[in-house]
Parts: structure tokens; sequence; C-alpha cells
């Protein structure tokens, strides 16, 4: 597997980023309830990091698709039941279903927006696939494309759909599915469900400024009871130097932002030491391609 063991943990290159004092740079107290901060009104406000246009910047138009995927195995989630924690609006959920042919994957979100964006793209991907097939067949018009595949994020999933065998056995539709919830607090999985994989990518700074370091406590130990033996999780957790910026997009970031007190430097040795991950590899070692601000850690732990 080529993961590290606990004695012999991921080095990463961002430790002077550790957590210094917060306390002044003209910060307000925070109030009972959780308002954006009037600061950010101009502004998209995404609380929960929830932006609407987010894999529009986070990918760009001259990439086919996420560079993240290069650095995944297909042994990972290959006929397996997969998780994706924070999914937005789905374009990474499907991707990964697409290349790499999950048995199912589900994408949740706290933001219902966000899951209708990705269920309406979903059905613009197999409506796509469904027009390029029946154009193909002889005797069949030439479908007309679907409105807005100018898209760059779209358009790499459209092209990629010969990736995973799966695909010609199972509806992508059956495969996929995407739910909104909360879930640190209240998502559940249908009874004794759990997953062979399970992703969290650069959602973790959000739980950890909404709900603090007990939030980021609920959420390891949650994937640890939800992840099979031998299962992967795979974490992708924003430096402390990115929290400032969105420290005061609430009250509630606010105050949170002051009484944090586990780092993110810390989540490995928390995951490996408290929660009881065997092992871990940094994937990001060998990723290229991301644009500038994005290029983090990205850890795999195995239970």
């Amino acid at each position: 597997m080529g993961a590290e063991n606990r004695d012999n943990r991921v080095n990463e290159n961002d430790k002077s980023g550790k957590r210094k004092k917060r306390h002044d740079q003209n910060e307000t107290e925070p109030a009972a309830q959780q308002q954006p901060s009037k600061k950010r009104n101009r502004k998209e406000i995404a609380i929960f990091g929830n932006y609407r246009h987010y894999y529009g910047y986070r990918v760009g138009q001259d990439l086919d698709e996420d560079p993240r995927l290069n650095v995944m195995k297909r042994e990972w989630f290959e006929g397996k039941d997969c998780l994706d924690i924070g999914c937005n609006s789905g374009l990474v959920t499907i991707s990964i279903a697409k290349k790499f042919g999950c048995q199912s994957i589900v994408g949740v979100d706290i933001d219902g927006a966000r899951v209708e964006d990705a269920n309406w793209t979903l059905r613009k991907i197999i409506r796509t696939n469904t027009h390029k097939l029946t154009s193909k067949t002889p005797g069949v018009a030439n479908a007309e494309p679907v409105h807005g595949l100018e898209n760059s994020t779209t358009k790499s999933l459209d092209e990629n759909t010969s990736d995973s065998p799966h695909l010609s056995e199972k509806d992508l539709q059956k495969i996929v599915s995407f739910e909104k919830g909360n879930f640190v607090l209240n998502w559940h999985p249908p009874a004794n469900k759990s997953y062979h994989a399970i992703l969290c990518l650069s959602v973790t700074k959000w739980i950890h400024l909404n709900w603090g370091d007990d939030g980021v406590i609920k959420l390891f130990a949650k994937v640890w009871t939800l992840l099979q033996p031998g299962g992967v999780f795979i974490v992708e957790p924003q430096p402390w130097t990115s929290y400032y910026k969105n420290r005061l997009v609430s009250e509630t970031t606010a105050a949170n932002y002051k009484n944090i007190q586990i780092p993110p430097e810390d989540f490995q040795d928390i995951l490996l030491d408290k929660i009881g991950f065997r092992t871990v590899q940094n994937i990001a070692s060998s990723l290229s391609g991301s644009k500038s601000g994005f290029e983090r850690p990205i850890l795999a732990f195995w239970k």
C-alpha cells in the first residue's frame, strides 16, 4: 500500500503555519446568533464553504478534470460503497463514480441548493450520454445538445463516460445519489450501512469554524464508525493560514476561530492516536496541476 505507519508519519511542509495569536486585527465580539458579517455582504456569503461556483475556480477552464482524481486509485472505489462528505455541486462525486466504477456513492452536503445543483448535473450528464448513444444508432436523428454544456467541468465528465466498465452494466443514476444533511450533527446512513471509502475534501476548515474542535473530533469519530475495516478515509484539510480570511463569515465562526486549540497539522496525530486509524499516506506528493492557492496535502488513512 505504501502507507506510513504510526511512528513514521507524513511530514508536511507547512508546519510554520501553526496557530498564532488571533485576538487582534480588529476582530469583533460575536453575537448569540449566527449572522453573516456585514463586511462580506457584497460578495457571495458561504458560511459553510458552500460556494455555488466552487469548482469553477477550483478546477478552471484549462483543465479536463479535477487533478485530485489523478492521485486516487481505482482499487479504493471499484465495486465498492463510497461516501463523499461536503459534496457541493457533486462534480467530484460523479467523476469518481464514472472514473473508478463505484458500486454506489452518496454525496452529502449541508446546503440544499448545492444538492439540487448536484442532482441537476447528474441528470444532465445522463441525458447527454443517452443522446450520444442514440445519435450513433442507425436511423436515429442526432439529439440536440443539452443547454449549458459549455462549462468545462461538466464537459470533462461528459467526455470520459467510458472510464469504468461498471457504467456499461449499471445506470449512473443508480450508482450516484445526493442527500442534504449536516454530517456532523444529524446525517445518518441507512441502518447498518458502512462504506469502503469516505472522502472529505476541503471541508474540515468549515466544520472547524462552525462547530469548533468538538465538531472536528465528531467528524473523525463518525467517519471511523461508518468505515469498514480495511477501508480508506481520504481527507484534504485546509491549512491554518486559510482560516483567517474566513473567520468573519458569521458571528459563530468568529467566536470559534478564537477558541480553536487543534490546528489542522495536528489532525494526523488525532486520527492515528485517538481515533484509531492504522496507517496514513500523503497522496498529494505526486499531485500536479493544482491551481494557485489549492496546494494542500491529501491524506489517505486506512482503518
